[in-house]
């Protein structure tokens, strides 16, 4: 069995793979089926909370 999916636990690999890491040409820190488990991961796991593109103080 190849790497397994972050959320769900399948094996990523038998589908069309996503792999997300901390820094740019990095090791994989998580590994995802697709863009639906990982957008899925992102909402559970409330990561988008306090991030912004821009912010201004006004």
């Amino acid at each position: 069995m190849g790497r397994e999916c972050t959320y769900c636990g399948a094996d990523v690999e038998v589908h069309d793979p996503v792999y997300v890491s901390d820094e740019p040409g990095g090791e994989p820190t998580g590994s995802f089926c697709n863009y639906a488990c990982l957008e899925s991961h992102v909402e559970a796991e409330d990561l988008t909370a306090g991030a912004a593109c821009e912010w201004s103080p006004e």
